[in-house]
């Protein structure tokens, strides 16, 4: 007799639809993730939103449209939102009683809503995808969320993975009980064409931040001489013409926030058209096709990226990746191989000079098989199988 197939309870965000019309990090990895489980047998009911695209075993949704609009209002706002979906979940769980595992992409309020399930509940997989942990000894501008994650280390019925080796190793050691081996965030490779003849420009594709470094790119091409287009939302505003807008309204309430003054003191002076362009949000075949011409992605990160989909999606497309040798980079980027990895930007402009060394077919199969949907589905399997082991043990 055929075993019965493991059933899995997958918890998304309420923000985005699956997959999402622009920029979505967790929604893409989900949007990739979830038929390569399925193939793999596995009985997925998905708690996502009404518009998500993307064909569990079944989906369920407490809200018709993803919840954006309202993710940044202040938290007294916000969390009526990500707890009232949550609630949902929970109770269509409860209700059920058969599910094998819950599988929780929620950020920081899964954790506290699913630590203290009772004997109605299954064990718990929650994919830290945010906010990576904080470090000992930097100066914070954000709270030091060491102590919440420390709370969990008792947890009987939680456990965790992160989506990077480089992520892992800033989890506080009491933590470190509760997790499972990393677990790569995937990308459907056949949705990224290979392109070996490559176009004059270079490129950066995320959010404008001081962390994610564009002001040094633009620096690094105004010194060599050669375009570079910036795709990527500055405040949440994904329109070039509204940026534009904003920044000529003295008035304008963007100017609170820190990416959007970082946009408009460090980027604009610069821009030229045809040579250092910002070209808004990105999605799609647009998307797929200014990836896929540029002679190389720049990725001068400022901080520890706990991942970068971007640098992968782009390896994907056949282009190189360089990037500052620092957090998730070193586990995607092999120097010399796909990509280069610098220390200092006198090195990363240096790189810049050298990317026709870097083979595209390279590029394409250093993902084709450690970054594949397939090769990622069948991990996360591995884990649930893991989990199921451990919570086994546990009564």
């Amino acid at each position: 007799m055929a075993s019965q197939p493991l059933r899995v309870a997958m918890i998304a965000p309420p923000w985005l639809s699956i997959p999402p019309v622009g920029y979505g990090g967790i929604e893409s990895v989900l949007d990739a993730l979830i038929p390569e489980l399925l193939k793999l047998g596995v009985y997925i009911e998905l708690f996502t939103v009404g518009d998500s695209m993307v064909k569990a075993s079944k989906n369920h949704w407490l809200y018709e449209k993803g919840q954006y609009e309202f993710i940044h209002k202040p938290a007294y706002d916000s969390a009526v939102i990500s707890s009232a979906h949550m609630q949902f979940a929970l109770n269509a769980i409860a209700r059920d009683g058969n599910f094998d595992l819950i599988h929780d992409h929620t950020i920081l309020l899964g954790p506290m809503a699913l630590a203290n399930l009772d004997e109605r509940f299954p064990p718990v997989l929650h994919t830290v995808h945010n906010p990576p942990f904080t470090v000992s000894g930097e100066k914070l501008t954000v709270p030091d969320n060491r102590p919440m994650w420390d709370q969990f280390k008792d947890v009987a019925k939680l456990y965790f993975t992160c989506i990077s080796k480089a992520m892992v190793g800033h989890a506080p050691q009491s933590f470190k009980k509760r997790m499972v081996p990393t677990v790569y965030n995937p990308v459907n490779v056949c949705d990224f064409p290979l392109v070996t003849e490559k176009n004059d420009y270079f490129l950066t594709f995320a959010r404008f931040h001081p962390s994610k470094g564009q002001a040094l790119a633009v620096q690094a091409c105004l010194k060599l001489g050669v375009p570079l287009k910036m795709a990527g939302s500055v405040a949440g505003i994904v329109k070039y013409r509204k940026v534009v807008m904003e920044l000529a309204n003295p008035l304008s309430s963007y100017r609170s926030l820190v990416d959007f003054r970082y946009f408009s003191d460090e980027i604009f002076p610069y821009l030229e058209d045809g040579f250092i362009e910002h070209i808004g949000e990105l999605a799609g075949q647009t998307k797929v096709n200014v990836m896929s011409h540029a002679k190389a992605l720049l990725a001068p990160i400022q901080w520890d990226e706990p991942f970068g989909m971007a640098t992968v999606e782009a390896l994907a497309c056949g282009t190189p990746v360089i990037a500052m040798n620092r957090g998730s980079m070193p586990e995607i980027v092999q120097h010399g191989v796909n990509g280069f990895l610098a220390n200092n930007m006198t090195e990363f402009t240096s790189y810049m000079k050298r990317i026709d060394e870097i083979d595209p077919e390279t590029c394409r199969a250093s993902v084709e098989h450690k970054f594949s949907a397939r090769t990622i589905a069948k991990d996360y399997l591995n884990r649930y199988k893991l989990v199921l082991q451990k919570a086994k043990r546990k009564k």
